[in-house]
This record gives C-alpha cells, sequence and structure tokens, in this order.
C-alpha cells in the first residue's frame, strides 16, 4: 500500500514538473502569461481570421497591442466628431430660433426726417424696450369733387385717400403716432381760396398764388380760408403730402413732430383743385392742408 501511494506522487511530480517543458501543457509557470494575440496590420488584407494566433491565458494579461492603422484612426475620429456634434445639437435651441420673430427693418431717415429728430425719438423709445409707432386702418369721409362757378374740378375722395394714406406712411416711418384716417378730412373753406386763385384770369399761374393778402390780376377780394399750400403740374394727394414734409416751415406746421405721443384728438384738414383759367389742364393741382382739433 506504501509503495503505491509513493508511486502515484512521484508520478504526479514527474507530470507537474517535467510536461511543461515538453510542449503543449499550457504557458510555464516561470514566464508571464500574455493574453495578446499576435498584431495583424490590417494593410495586410485584412485576413485576421486566418492569421495565426498563439495560446493565451484567458485570465491574466501584461500587454495590450493598440491598432493605430489609418482607417481604424479615422473611425474613431468620425464616432468623436459624430458624438460631439449630436452634444452641440442638443445645446443649441434651434427649434425656438427658427420662431423667434424677425425685427422689421426701419425705413431709412431722409434729410428732412433727420431734421424732424427721426434718429433722436427711435433711440428714446429703444432705451425703453419700445418701437415706432405703426400705422393704423380705416378710410377718410370722402369729398364731394364739386365745381367752381369758373368750371375748376374740386377735392375728389380719391385726392383726400392720397393725400391721408401718404401723410400717416411719413408720419410712421419717422416715428410719429399715426392720424386717425377718419380724422383726415375735406375742408370747404381752403377749397374755396383755392378756387379764388384758379379762377384768376391771368395765363400766370403764380398770379393770385400765396397766402392770405396775394392780389389777383382782376382786383376780385380773396375769399375762403388759408393754409399750407402746394401744387403744380402734375401733382397728386401723396405728393403734396411729400413737399410738406420736406419744408421745414411746413412740417413744423402740418406735421407737428415735436408731438410724439398719440394724436387722436387731432384733425388734419384737406383741399386740392384741378385746371385753372383761363387754359390751365386738369393735371395743374393747386393744394391746401392744415392741422387742427376735431
Amino acid at each position: 500500500m506504501k509503495r503505491t501511494i509513493f508511486l502515484g506522487v512521484v508520478f504526479t511530480t514527474v507530470m507537474v514538473l517535467v510536461l511543461p517543458f515538453v510542449g503543449g501543457g499550457g504557458p510555464s509557470f516561470l514566464a508571464p502569461a500574455n493574453a495578446a494575440t499576435t498584431a495583424v496590420s490590417a494593410a495586410s488584407g485584412l485576413n485576421a481570421a486566418t492569421a495565426p494566433t498563439t495560446a493565451t491565458s484567458p485570465v491574466v494579461a501584461t500587454t495590450i497591442t493598440t491598432d493605430t492603422t489609418p482607417t481604424v484612426l479615422a473611425a474613431a475620429a468620425q464616432a468623436i466628431n459624430v458624438a460631439v456634434s449630436a452634444e452641440a445639437t442638443l445645446t443649441v435651441d434651434s427649434e425656438h430660433f427658427a420662431q423667434k420673430p424677425v425685427p422689421k427693418p426701419l425705413p431709412p431717415v431722409t434729410a428732412a426726417g433727420r431734421a424732424s429728430g427721426t434718429e433722436e425719438r427711435r433711440a428714446v423709445l429703444a432705451a425703453q424696450g419700445l418701437s415706432c409707432p405703426g400705422n393704423v386702418g380705416g378710410s377718410t369721409g370722402g369729398a364731394p369733387g364739386r365745381v367752381s362757378g369758373g368750371g375748376v374740378q374740386g377735392t375728389t375722395s380719391d385726392d383726400l385717400a392720397s393725400f391721408a394714406a401718404a401723410y400717416n406712411a411719413i408720419r410712421v416711418a419717422n416715428c410719429l403716432y399715426p392720424v386717425p384716417m377718419a380724422n383726415i378730412r375735406y375742408d370747404s373753406c381752403m377749397e374755396d381760396r383755392l378756387f379764388w386763385m384758379a379762377e384768376d384770369p391771368s395765363t400766370d399761374p403764380a398770379s393770385a398764388w400765396g397766402h392770405i393778402g396775394s392780389q389777383r390780376s382782376d382786383g376780385v377780394p380773396s375769399y375762403g380760408c388759408d393754409g399750407n399750400l402746394a401744387g403744380g403740374s402734375g401733382n397728386s394727394g401723396a405728393t403734396v403730402a411729400q413737399k410738406w414734409w420736406n419744408s421745414t416751415s411746413h412740417r413744423n406746421s402740418l406735421y407737428r413732430p415735436s408731438i410724439t405721443g398719440p394724436v387722436n384728438g387731432v384733425c388734419i384738414y384737406f383741399a386740392m383743385t384741378h385746371g385753372g383759367v383761363p387754359n390751365e389742364p386738369y393735371s395743374f393741382t393747386r393744394a391746401a392742408a392744415r392741422w387742427g382739433g376735431c
């Protein structure tokens, strides 16, 4: 029995100490284990499946081989870029950027606008987080389109509407409150004086032209009411509104740029004639307008 045990111990010792040096039994305990495979270059045809490998221990690793081939590095860089791009996308509120209103560009300021203080009015409102007033809707009350005793055509509804639209557009462009459209009205008294001028028998269109105190060539005394005057060939309600804005004295009288608040209680009165005696064409106009209460 003791002999059998002795033979078993000898056999076991031989198996443990000798077989590792014979081969085929795995790594020697005298050498470090290596869990890495033999490196295979991707440039060799990507035949990793058929490349020889070294038997390894599944437990201990002392060396790690990193594949630094251009293909692998490019793929890694692309993956990083995608991740960074996705993160940046999540941190940018692109949805609400698209929903934010785009500020409407302001009209350019003309020389008359600068002289009236348009830029200063804009700056004052901007400092308060406000913007200039917007325009108003509505329509004017119209005009009768009467004809004078001498055959001169008086104010038409189109004349009044053209003037009102241009007048308020100029005000809004220069950061002034618009006048309610119903408050821009035809005025028969100013029209009477325009008729008086147009019926001057002189062939000089400027013969009786002017404010109260001007004289007619035939000596007929003046009648009607005065106002800011403008006129000439080819003029309309819109063009005379612009002429009055461009003139400092008429701008201060008819537009009142020093009044920066609402003007709901203001009325603007207007009249226009077409043609004149003895031979002025319909396209030759005379116009008058004034600022007043309603």
